[in-house]
Order: C-alpha cells, then sequence, then structure tokens
C-alpha cells in the first residue's frame, strides 16, 4: 500500500469512527492533513465515492444496525447521525433498498435482483435489491447458487436480472470483475445485509485489511478490541454473505495456515495470489515508470 492509500484508508476509518456525529468536509480533510479540493479529489479516486457520499453510506449502514436492534425508528434515524428523518427517507429508494419499518421486519416483500457470471475463479452469482447488494457467491451451478439464495432471504421476491443490465446493476458487476482480474485493488460498493453488532464490527473491519495482505484471526479480534474473541471473529467470516466485498479470504490463521473458507480453500488460495500477482504487476509498473 502507497502512502497516499494508506492515508486515504486512514481518513476512510476515522469517517466510519465518526459516521454518528457531525462531520463536514473541512472536518475530514482536516483530519487527512489535505486541502478540502485535494481531498475530494484523492478520497474519491481511492474509493469511487465522495466524501459526503461514503459517509452517507456509514450512516446507513449505522441506521441498519439501530434498527436490527429493535428501537423505534425514529430513535434509530437519529442515533445513526441523521439530522432528520426526512433526509433518510430521501435515501431510502437509493441506498437503503427498502423502508426502515421493512428493514427492521426483515425485508418481507423486498425484490431481489440476481445474475450469475463466470469469473476467474468460477462462477459467481450476486444478488441486489434497488441500490445494495446483498449476495455475493460462488458454486458449482446456477441452480445451486439460486437455491443458496433463496435459502439466505426465503421472504424476499427474486427475480432474475434480464438484459440490458440496469447501468448500477451493471456498474457493480463490472467493479466486481474488474477487482476479481486485479484491475480495482479497491471496492466501495453498497450493502444490504441483516447481521448483528458484532457481525457488522467485523465485516467493516475486514473491509480496512490492505488489498493483498492477511491477518489472522486473532489480530482481527484485536483490531476490533476484543481481543478474547477470536473464534467469535472466526463465526462471522464464515456467515459473510458477499465474499470479496467483505474480504474474508485475508484472514487466515495465526500459523499461517489458510483456515476455513466456505467456498473453498482453492478459491481461497487463488483469491490471495492473484491479489498477490496483482500488487506485484502494479510495483513494477510504478518501478518502471520512475
Amino acid at each position: 500500500m502507497t502512502h497516499e492509500d494508506a492515508r486515504m484508508q486512514a481518513a476512510c476509518d476515522y469517517i466510519r469512527s465518526h459516521s454518528e456525529e457531525p462531520l463536514s468536509l473541512d472536518d475530514m480533510s482536516r483530519q487527512a492533513g489535505l486541502s478540502p479540493f485535494h481531498f475530494l479529489r484523492r478520497f474519491k479516486a481511492f474509493t469511487g465515492l465522495t466524501p459526503k457520499q461514503f459517509l452517507d453510506g456509514c450512516r446507513l449502514d449505522a441506521l441498519k444496525g439501530h434498527l436490527r436492534g429493535g428501537g423505534s425508528v425514529t430513535e434509530a434515524i437519529y442515533e445513526a447521525g441523521f439530522g432528520s428523518s426526512s433526509r433518510v427517507y430521501e435515501k431510502v429508494d437509493t441506498r437503503l433498498g427498502m423502508t426502515p419499518k421493512e428493514y427492521r421486519t426483515g425485508g418481507e416483500r423486498v425484490s431481489i435482483s440476481y445474475v450469475a457470471e463466470r469469473t476467474a475463479v468460477g462462477l459467481m452469482m450476486m444478488g441486489a435489491t434497488d441500490r445494495g447488494l446483498c449476495f455475493v457467491q460462488f458454486g458449482e451451478s446456477e441452480a445451486e447458487l439460486l437455491e443458496m439464495l433463496r435459502g439466505e432471504y426465503p421472504k424476499a421476491q427474486l427475480t432474475a436480472m434480464a438484459e440490458p443490465y440496469p447501468e448500477q446493476f451493471q456498474a457493480w458487476m463490472q467493479a466486481l470483475g474488474a477487482h476479481l482480474a486485479g484491475e480495482q485493488p479497491n471496492l466501495c460498493l453498497p450493502l444490504d445485509l441483516r447481521a448483528t453488532a458484532f457481525q457488522w464490527k467485523v465485516w467493516r473491519y475486514l473491509q480496512s485489511i490492505p488489498y493483498a495482505e492477511v491477518q489472522s484471526y486473532s489480530e482481527v479480534a484485536e483490531g476490533i478490541g476484543q481481543p478474547k474473541a477470536a473464534r467469535a471473529v472466526a463465526r462471522a467470516c464464515a456467515t459473510n454473505r458477499v465474499a470479496i466485498v467483505i474480504p474474508c479470504h485475508r484472514v487466515i490463521r495465526g500459523t499461517g495456515e489458510l483456515g476455513g473458507y466456505r467456498w473453498g480453500l482453492d478459491r481461497k488460495r487463488a483469491l490471495l495470489d492473484g491479489e498477490r500477482a496483482a500488487r506485484a504487476r502494479g510495483t513494477r509498473r510504478q518501478v518502471g515508470g520512475s
């Protein structure tokens, strides 16, 4: 990871950990040690999102966590850092994929569109609500993957995505394909998942592990501030429903062994080898161009 990437990753971490507070562009750029103009440009190049879009995504993740806690919708909205309920409902159709009340009740009657594509590491199915990925998994056949999707969301309406795909859906597919090909190291795609607060804490941390690097289950537990929770971290990795986007393949045993992976150890090894090869190619290009 370059110094510039490390700076932007630190900015992402700062926004995630302070998303329930009022944050302005000046606040975020000051924390990164850059002018607002340069911070905006570099942050968007790193994540594909503006700082405001990234902050809104973090607040929506927090909102989902509060809603799963069973409190009132109004309380959840304000605890997540939104200044008013109207601002949330403006984003409902484009980011949350359902109303806060529907989300709290488990997403009944929510529509999920899906498509299966061949990748360098096997057949992959992507499922999404209107504006969030809820399923990215690998399998041997489309029928097997569809059964897995039904098992994850038994109450949802599942619909095969017909071509031409909607622009946003196509963009997500292209981003995943480019990432698997080693052409886009950083993935910052919107998610629409149900999970416990602990799972979210682990998954967010996994997204901060740099491309082509690994950490042990114990290191992840330390990283989330719960050093005795290595086994719980392993369970959270095993329940991840969005492969690659939440990179649980970057977590290994403290001995250096790969450990488990719900989509197979050969695939886990291939993903890590592919990331390391892509990083090596990028390093050679930088050296050759200097």
